[in-house]
């Protein structure tokens, strides 16, 4: 240590030789005081604060921010809830998650819906917790009241949800959702998938099932949120992208300014159809295979798809009976989210400071969630100790969600979470949830 005169009157030092930041990693103490980054100063530097932390070689990540989360409670709560959903995200290094607005009951199509979701949340959440709103046939005057209201945008569908009370928008009712987010700048979120290139399962098998969901169908939807974005000049945002063939359209549609970002999962970047083997694998659109794969791996190195988040759509088990064809589709990785894309970007030549990018900052930036995603003076504390080598295999038993489903079990990761701090706290199962609803 120096013998400089002494920094002092933070709540919370950590120290890592490994901070990693947009542009690479660097050795840093990180100050904080009352819930933000006060200060980032040299490793060595001489401080005095109520709690210091030395990481050593251990990794300091910024909080990951996951904005694609059904958590399902109130209503399925038996799927997933907050307090489970919550304290899974913090085991995985996640620290802001937006919930999706469907799979509860009731969905978050208006105000009062907003306020029921929020009442069920509070007090539960281990980590922080945004809102996505929906966009359904004929709720298009409630769309601006739920902006006021705090949502970060409106999640839609193409094709069928899954669900009945959250039917999928046509044509017209796309047209008039968009040009009603546009009016006060709002962001449309998008499941993209063309209903009339979807068909039913022709048998049991994944392969069937694969076939009922081709990529084109995917493109197709693509190309018509573009058409409209172009029209109506609404930001959107293309969830799960799936198919590779969305690439070109979305990067022809941005290169030439059209506000249209996207997303992929976890599971398209780690997983392929040839390992598929039970319906803990079946989600919509359909994980592909290994050669589609890495065509999305470079769509994302490109900056076409801009971010990577979970989907976390959890049932019970009783849902995800062996029929592909009659499963529930939904993958739960909420908490493996990061081992998994770090273990399969390493082996691509991927730094750590990428998969940061795409798991933290972007999200973030998607949202406008300004004091999330990166470690920086005056952002939110919200800090993961991370050991990049350590390598696991997962058990399912052994996770956090409400249900020990998930295609993973059994599978060799590398990267675990050695400790999670939301807003300068530490984040541990003896510790009384204190996440806040944003």
């Amino acid at each position: 240590m120096s013998d400089r005169e002494p920094v002092g009157g933070f709540d919370l030092v950590v120290r890592s030789r490994r901070v990693v930041l947009p542009d690479g990693e660097r050795p840093l103490s990180v100050a904080v005081r009352d819930g933000v980054v006060a200060a980032l100063m040299p490793y060595d530097e001489p401080v005095t604060a109520a709690e210091q932390v030395d990481l050593g070689g251990l990794c300091l990540l910024p909080g990951l921010v996951d904005t694609h989360v059904h958590v399902n409670e109130p209503g399925r709560t038996e799927w997933e809830g907050f307090a489970t959903a919550t304290r899974a995200a913090a085991a995985g290094g996640v620290t802001t998650i937006v919930d999706m607005p469907l799979n509860s009951l009731p969905p978050t199509v208006d105000v009062e819906a907003l306020e029921v979701k929020r009442a069920a949340a509070a007090g539960q959440c281990a980590v922080d917790v945004g809102f996505w709103g929906g966009a359904i046939p004929g709720n298009a005057a409630a769309l601006r009241p739920l902006h006021e209201a705090g949502v970060y945008g409106f999640k839609c569908f193409l094709s069928p949800s899954g669900v009945e009370e959250f039917p999928p928008l046509d044509a017209d009712g796309l047209l008039e959702a968009m040009s009603e987010v546009a009016a006060f700048d709002g962001l449309m979120v998008v499941h993209a998938e063309d209903p009339g290139l979807l068909t039913d399962p022709a048998g049991p098998t994944y392969p069937q099932f694969l076939d009922s969901r081709p990529g084109e169908a995917e493109r197709r939807a693509v190309e018509r949120v573009i058409g409209v974005a172009r029209a109506t000049g609404a930001r959107a945002h293309i969830l799960h992208v799936s198919s590779a063939s969305c690439l070109e359209p979305l990067e022809a549609a941005q290169r030439d300014g059209v506000r249209i970002t996207a997303e992929t999962c976890p599971h398209y970047l780690t997983l392929t159809a040839e390992q598929v083997r039970g319906p803990e694998y079946k989600c919509c659109p359909p994980i592909r295979d290994g050669a589609n794969r890495d065509e999305l791996w470079l769509g994302l190195a490109a900056g076409v798809l801009s971010c990577v988040v979970s989907d976390h759509s959890p049932s019970t088990p009783d849902l995800k009976v062996p029929d592909f064809a009659a499963a529930w589709g939904g993958i739960s990785s909420l908490q493996l989210g990061l081992p998994a894309v770090w273990t399969e970007a390493r082996s691509r030549g991927y730094e750590l400071a990428r998969v940061v990018e795409w798991m933290s900052g972007r999200p973030a930036a998607l949202a406008g969630l300004r004091a999330k995603g990166g470690i920086a003076v005056g952002r939110d504390a919200d800090l993961v100790a991370f050991d990049d080598t350590a390598r696991f295999t997962v058990e399912a038993t052994a996770l956090h969600h409400r249900n020990p489903v998930t295609p993973y079990h059994g599978r060799a990761l590398t990267g675990v979470v050695r400790a999670t701090w939301l807003r300068g706290r530490p984040v541990t199962d003896t510790v009384p949830p204190f996440g806040e609803l944003l």
